[in-house]
């Protein structure tokens, strides 16, 4: 069975682009790296441990570096030596997140909610301040900054006191570099529910800690998850504005199923 398509355009040769995708090492991260690199942009990748290159990419079109993205001159550091190496980024995909602790706020260790701000939010703001800095100095482009956000930015989920709030300021956040920055194409992306590391982690939660757990588990069960290529496709659709949603903050939409 071929893939299935997105109703819009996705070009079969991206030599030339250059995008950046934070949080690379694994999940949705790494499948966005995967499918941008095998089409044949260079790609700056980044996360806590150093990011593996994507199989079937051309090595030579690959910088991959540990970053701490809470770090703000750390991901300046990256954005320049991407800039040096390949040239003026083209997207920037702000995916670097944490689940947090998985717990009623009373009872969540402090240290796990200060890394998860500092991780989903702080690391989201350094990497769009550092991309529109470095984009006021290059020629007028197309550049496209996507801040992966989360349906928990605007569902209360009991238990996710940390990670539904750190990703409703993400969707702000956009909105406001929409404003500052008319020059970028601005979009703080849902990506939809994806089969990752992090769905594992829901899926061991306490259901006393988090009672929305057997909505994920049964998620699991019946495979209703958006597809990483699907959510990737769209992120492509923003770079070449084949899809043009009307709203800074946007959800994929789920892969149709017959």
């Amino acid at each position: 069975m071929s893939r299935l398509q997105p109703p819009f355009q996705i070009p079969d040769d991206l030599t030339g682009t250059v995008a950046v995708i934070t949080g690379s090492s694994r999940g949705l991260g790494a499948s966005i790296a995967r499918r941008f690199g095998r089409l044949g942009a260079s790609v700056g990748l980044c996360a806590r441990t150093r990011p593996n290159a994507p199989s079937g990419t051309d090595l030579e079109r690959v910088l991959a570096e540990p970053v701490d993205v809470s770090n703000a001159a750390a991901v300046e550091r990256f954005a320049e030596a991407v800039t040096e190496r390949f040239g003026p980024i083209d997207i920037w995909v702000n995916n670097a997140g944490l689940l947090g602790p998985i717990a009623p706020a009373r009872d969540s260790d402090p240290s796990q909610v200060r890394q998860t701000v500092l991780t989903n939010l702080v690391g989201t703001m350094n990497g769009s301040a550092a991309f529109a800095r470095l984009a006021r100095t290059w020629p007028a482009s197309r550049r496209v900054l996507v801040n992966i956000s989360s349906g928990a930015a605007t569902t209360v989920y009991p238990g996710w006191s940390t990670y539904g709030p750190t990703k409703a300021a993400v969707d702000h956040y956009s909105r406001h570099i929409a404003a500052e920055e008319p020059e970028l194409v601005v979009h703080a992306v849902a990506p939809g529910v994806v089969d990752t590391d992090m769905q594992a982690e829901i899926r061991a939660a306490d259901e006393t800690a988090f009672p929305a757990l057997e909505r994920f588990i049964d998620l699991h069960r019946t495979g209703s998850w958006n597809d990483p290529t699907w959510i990737s496709d769209h992120l492509i659709g923003l770079l070449t504005g084949s899809w043009e949603p009307v709203d800074v903050v946007v959800r994929v939409p789920d892969v149709p199923r017959s």
